[in-house]
């Protein structure tokens, strides 16, 4: 089915910012209405077709309570909250390591769970933002995140044979260095050159395109890259 034959209503996590702020605004301006999840509305659409959700992703309970009552409403949904912490394994603090967890793999879970038997009905979509880091065998510095994302990654391509003789779409973009906030945590941020980094628009239109597939043609798996690999550390001062 392809994005023009949807009941047009999205629910989108991490709507205020980066990736999925980017989503949000392309899928708005396709005549959607969108949920968009957030923490605060800083940042959030100005749209009459948007709607903020104040949740906190870390909290199941609020994150059920706030979605169940508009799960029947939802053809898409966009998992795009992310949450990353950065250095040695041993450095990064409990609290830390469970966000990373309940971000990254046990909201889009619960989600998912949420909205599917209605996905089942209307042919609808689930989208994932992982990380070209899921793709990785060592990532060091960053074991923990990526690990979350490996696991989003493992959840989405064991949910869409799970559901795709239901009509149930569930398609994952694995993004290298993107120029968002994912990395306040960290010691380093993509470097400005646009050889070395992607933008969140970009990944946006990745995400429109998968969306954009014909009724019949899924694609579940889409890794985007900079052509170029490199880091711009911070100043310790």
């Amino acid at each position: 089915m392809s994005i023009e034959d949807y009941n047009k209503t999205a629910l989108v996590t991490g709507a205020t910012s980066g990736i999925g702020r980017a989503i949000a605004d392309r899928l708005l301006a396709e005549g959607y209405t969108v949920y968009g999840i957030g923490r605060n509305r800083g940042g959030a659409p100005i749209a009459e077709q948007f709607h903020f959700l104040s949740v906190d992703l870390t909290d199941a309970r609020e994150t059920v309570s706030a979605v169940s009552p508009i799960a029947s409403e939802i053809s898409v949904l966009v998992n795009a909250a992310g949450v990353a912490y950065y250095g040695p394994h041993e450095t990064l603090s409990p609290v830390a390591l469970s966000e990373m967890v309940s971000v990254n793999v046990t909201a889009p879970m619960i989600l998912s769970s949420i909205l599917l038997p209605h996905l089942r009905e209307c042919g609808g979509t689930i989208l994932n933002i992982s990380s070209v880091t899921a793709r990785s065998n060592a990532n060091t510095h960053g074991c923990a995140y990526g690990a979350t994302k490996a696991a989003l990654s493992s959840f989405s391509q064991s949910l869409f044979e799970e559901n795709r003789k239901h009509g149930v779409r569930v398609i994952t973009i694995h993004p290298d260095l993107t120029d968002t906030n994912l990395y306040r945590n960290a010691d380093f941020t993509p470097q400005d050159d646009p050889q070395y980094r992607l933008t969140p628009e970009e990944v946006a239109d990745c995400a429109m395109q998968a969306l954009s597939a014909r009724d019949g043609m899924v694609i579940t798996d889409i890794t985007v890259r900079p052509q170029r690999n490199g880091i711009h550390r911070k100043s310790s001062t």
